[in-house]
């Protein structure tokens, strides 16, 4: 016969404004959700009354779970970096850091988060593991919350990724980000074709999820809104470099965009021009497209806990490859240099 406890959580800032049910499958992250309901029903109390899975969690709540000791060890979500030697060392460079985020600059073919074939050495985890190092993150007093990103960047798109280091920052990133709200977010790339003045590209996107591709096209049923603008800085040699404000934020976005207005990404082997890309390979031994998370932009940040950010432009270098061939096709780019 098993004793029963009785686990007495705080709802803190971290876990505040969160549904109950979703506390508790971060909590109990190994618990499966027919339990979570059933415990719920019978073995959780809020302030000492029983509460719907509904119930919307405020700082200061206290969540009592009457659970087993085998069933605790068996349930809570295992806390990150007990072992963190056995992780992949860090490869990324901080950008910006305070007590509510940090940015950092993604470097090439990492992954920002795992997939089925790398769940271990990938951005999220690298981030994660740093700030325990560093003690920003404790994950054994976090309660289920983990400091994670509020933008991602394909495998091969270097630069700024912003991550929440607490709950109700990373909520008003994802929220600002996903509403267009007080943050833009600008990229660096080089196109094939000289672009001579701005474009403002306004069209829709469809998604073959098989094929891990995209398509412009004008509308449809299935087809989501994306609005790209493409600032150039210099053209040469038949190129362009280009600044990139990505309004709306969808898959290959940028990459589809530009090659359907006629500048495709300069080595881009999925929506890039094979002839110009066998030139850049033979020239330069490019292999992919040259894509740059650039700079993040804080503008109208009221009512936000991240308001002294307002006016803020955070910059990450781009890489020595992407500076190397920018120079040998445009000459002058100390603009790009931090």
């Amino acid at each position: 016969m098993y004793n029963i406890w009785v686990i007495y959580v705080e709802i803190s800032e971290n876990e505040e404004g969160q549904r109950l049910d979703r506390f508790l499958r971060k909590y109990l992250g190994e618990a499966p959700l027919s339990f979570i309901y059933k415990a719920i029903r019978k073995d959780v109390k809020v302030n000492g009354k029983r509460a719907s899975r509904e119930l919307v969690l405020k700082s200061g709540d206290r969540v009592d779970i009457y659970i087993t000791e085998n069933q605790l060890a068996e349930l809570k979500t295992k806390p990150r970096g007990d072992s963190i030697s056995a992780k992949a060392k860090k490869e990324f460079t901080t950008v910006y850091e305070d007590e509510n985020i940090i940015a950092v600059n993604k470097p090439f073919g990492l992954l920002t988060h795992g997939d089925g074939v790398e769940k271990k050495n990938h951005l999220a985890n690298q981030v994660v593991d740093d700030l325990i190092i560093r003690g920003e993150y404790d994950p054994k007093a976090s309660k289920g919350f983990t400091p994670a990103s509020a933008n991602r960047l394909d495998r091969n798109t270097t630069g700024i990724v912003l991550f929440g280091k607490n709950a109700k920052a990373l909520r008003d990133l994802n929220r600002r980000i996903r509403r267009r709200d007080g943050i833009k977010k600008f990229y660096l790339t080089i196109a094939a074709g000289e672009l001579k003045k701005r474009l403002e590209l306004s069209d829709a996107l469809i998604k073959d999820e098989e094929a891990n591709r995209v398509t412009v096209v004008q509308s449809g049923d299935d087809a989501r809104e994306i609005v790209t603008i493409a600032e150039p800085i210099m053209a040469a040699q038949g190129y362009s470099l280009i600044k990139v404000e990505l309004v709306t934020g969808r898959s290959h976005q940028i990459r589809a965009h530009l090659a359907s207005a006629g500048y495709p990404l300069a080595g881009d082997p999925k929506y890039g021009d094979e002839k110009i890309n066998k030139k850049l390979r033979e020239r330069f031994g490019l292999n992919g497209q040259l894509l740059h998370a650039w700079e993040i932009e804080f503008s109208y940040l009221e009512d936000s806990p991240l308001n002294y950010l307002e006016g803020k432009t955070l910059r990450a270098e781009p890489t020595k490859r992407f500076l190397e061939i920018a120079k040998e096709i445009f000459g002058d780019i100390r603009c790009l240099e931090i």
